[in-house]
């Protein structure tokens, strides 16, 4: 038997599971976030470290404004999407596009605020289902022709205070009710494991610069989703 996304094991559910995305991210990310800890305590923004540290500032403004809008201005509308096949099936060919097209990149540079804001407002967008978030935000950073390994790493780095609000957000609602706590940390521990070694194995992928073959997979589920919607 399915959830309703009301459903209070749901809903613990999607909590549980942000929570572990937050940690293989913290764990993966470990030795990075320490340093722009650092950097921040001793004010010192002009480092690599302290640069970055603004620029997931940056980033992070235009995705709480979007979530904002979408969750408290539109929250009725915008639930009604995630029990929409065909808004997921439109979705996956479009995040596809962006995952195809960022094989134009041809330079590499440092980031700056600009490439942070749109970064941060692809990552806003990505709240809409059918849209990968760590897809559509590399996909930004190369097309905006920073460096891989820094399109990389900003994105997952820009997803940490995104998910600690997300987190936040969902706790209002939270109730523990109903939930197999065995099954439930089994799950959570399990998505981890896979979570962290995909994103090992994107990390590989993104380097090598093949990260342009997502889009395939993208067009393809997205067409086999509108086909069963329709069928």
């Amino acid at each position: 038997m399915g959830l309703s996304t009301k459903d209070p094991s749901y809903i613990f559910f999607d909590f549980m599971l942000h929570i572990g995305t937050l940690c293989v991210v913290l764990v993966a990310f470990r030795k990075d976030i320490v340093k722009i800890l650092k950097a921040v305590i001793r004010r010192d923004f002009q480092t690599d470290e302290g640069k970055l540290a603004l620029f997931i500032i940056v980033g992070s403004i235009p995705t709480a404004i979007i979530g904002f809008i979408l969750d408290f201005l539109f929250q009725k509308q915008f639930e009604s999407l995630y029990l929409n096949l065909l808004t997921v099936g439109i979705a996956l060919p479009i995040n596809g596009f962006f995952l195809y097209i960022s094989q134009l990149r041809r330079n590499n540079k440092k980031l700056n605020y600009m490439d942070s804001l749109l970064v941060g407002i692809a990552q806003g967008v990505a709240i809409i289902p059918g849209i990968s978030r760590s897809g559509v935000t590399i996909a930004t950073g190369l097309l905006r022709k920073v460096k891989k390994e820094t399109a990389f790493k900003y994105s997952f780095l820009l997803s940490i205070p995104a998910v600690i609000g997300a987190t936040i957000a969902e706790s209002r609602n939270l109730v523990v009710s109903n939930v197999d706590m065995a099954t439930m940390f089994l799950g959570v521990i399990t998505s981890m494991i896979v979570g962290y070694v995909f994103l090992k194995l994107l990390q590989k992928i993104v380097m090598k610069e093949k990260f342009h073959l997502f889009a395939y997979y993208c067009w393809i589920a997205g067409l086999v989703t509108i086909a069963f919607y329709f069928f």
